[in-house]
């Protein structure tokens, strides 16, 4: 029997390289987020206004959407495949373009480079703030340029090696699993107020649940950067030195690995909802960082994409046929 979750998997990322996310078409992703939202707003009325009220209204927030991801996402491809085998591989393609972020990822980064090779730096830090949480005003040139590479970067991990395992392993119920609980750390795993509590479950499960995809990541990083011609010996010295340099105990390892493959510095302090957040420096500035390493960094990313893909199905068919 064909392992059409495998070739799911693999259409859905040429869907991906294709199309990337295109605006005309709802995204599953939208409607996690505004369940999120709508969840939250009630959970915080129904659990008492403590510290430990908030917290408990946290981790049935991320019990709710996290099994509600899952569960729906297993339904429709239980009752498609009920009619019919090649209609659950079809909806399951689908479901698995819309799961991977790797050409949106490169589309917005690359509109900031668009702005920043214009000279319009308005533009640019409006272009950055859509795809960063720290404040884009307070950025000069440079510091967009970092924003921009930093979170293509990080979002190696999050948004396509880390969707990619979980889709080699469980398909794209469990994708939509992963992808429920980076939303919910993107929109309320926050330190500060009002989600110091609420947040807590939604980010450190999210913590949990990238701490293998993103040190994966950053080697399979490091494998691309070497087949591209960067300083992969340099990024070996900074991954092994800096990867810990984040609050985190999993964004600074991609971005580690990154700022040493382009030999650049990135981290230090930021601004997130106008209060200062001191945060390590990551990498060593043995050059300036510019605006071309935004489309390096896009490289970078597609390397590891495809790196990552290459690996993972050589996996899922080896385990496939062992257990044949």
């Amino acid at each position: 029997m064909k392992d059409l979750t495998l070739l799911a998997v693999l259409l859905g990322f040429l869907m991906d390289l294709a199309l990337g996310d295109p605006r005309s078409i709802p995204h599953p992703v939208v409607l996690i987020g505004k369940s999120i939202a709508l969840l939250e707003t009630g959970l915080r009325r129904l659990f008492p206004k403590s510290p430990a009220g908030e917290k408990l209204a946290g981790l049935a927030l991320w019990i709710l959407i996290a099994g509600g991801a899952f569960g729906v996402s297993w339904g429709i491809l239980w009752l498609c495949r009920r009619i019919s085998p090649w209609l659950g591989f079809a909806v399951e393609s689908v479901m698995c373009w819309q799961i991977l972020a790797a050409k949106s990822l490169r589309t917005e980064s690359m509109k900031v480079y668009g702005a920043l090779k214009e000279g319009d730096l308005i533009g640019a830090r409006e272009a950055v703030s859509w795809i960063v949480g720290r404040d884009a005003k307070r950025l000069d040139q440079a510091g967009v340029a970092r924003a921009a590479v930093e979170t293509v970067a990080e979002n190696t991990s999050d948004g396509v090696v880390a969707p990619l395992l979980f889709l080699m392993i469980g398909g794209a119920p469990l994708g939509f699993f992963y992808k429920a609980v980076n939303t919910m750390d993107s929109m309320v795993g926050n330190i500060d107020p009002p989600y110091t509590h609420l947040g807590l479950a939604p980010a450190r499960m999210d913590d949990v649940m990238n701490f293998l995809p993103a040190r994966l990541s950053a080697i399979l990083m490091l494998g691309a950067g070497m087949a591209l011609g960067m300083d992969w010996k340099n990024g070996w010295t900074v991954f092994q030195r800096d990867r810990k340099n984040h609050a985190s105990p999993n964004s600074a390892q991609t971005e580690a690995a990154c700022a040493g493959l382009l030999r650049i510095r990135l981290g230090g302090d930021a601004w997130y909802r106008d209060i200062l957040h001191q945060k390590p420096a990551i990498g060593d500035p043995l050059r300036e960082i510019e605006d071309q390493d935004i489309p390096r960094a896009c490289r970078l990313m597609y390397g590891t994409a495809l790196l990552a893909l290459t690996v993972l199905a050589a996996a899922r068919i080896a385990i496939f046929m062992a257990m044949r």
